[in-house]
């Protein structure tokens, strides 16, 4: 599934918004609760112990991306074309060390 693709199946289930300040204050909140959450369960995993619930991981992951999704729709922003100018700023910013191909040598596994 590409990026545009997730941001329109995902804005199916967004909110009746009144007003466009109120998609993207919910967006912004969202995000900051989602990597909230985040945040807390690395938190837990460090002073704890423990293992890191990794499928949980991935779930709020999801939240965030959802969240980001409808801060691009409100703005009328794509996913994909936000992703894209990332990428075009990362190749600016690290010159040739960016190869672009992703492969970082298993980093995050």
């Amino acid at each position: 599934m590409d990026f545009n693709e997730y941001q329109k199946k995902a804005m199916v289930t967004k909110c009746p918004y009144e007003s466009n300040k109120d998609q993207i204050v919910n967006a912004l909140l969202g995000i900051a609760g989602e990597t909230g959450e985040i945040h807390e369960m690395f938190k837990k995993h460090y002073t704890v112990g423990g293992e890191l619930d990794l499928e949980n991981l991935r779930k709020e992951i999801g939240d965030v991306l959802w969240y980001l999704a409808e801060l691009c729709d409100a703005f009328g922003f794509t996913m994909e074309d936000c992703a894209e100018k990332n990428i075009a700023k990362l190749k600016a910013r690290h010159g040739a060390k960016f190869s672009g191909n992703g492969d970082r040598s298993g980093a995050g596994k």
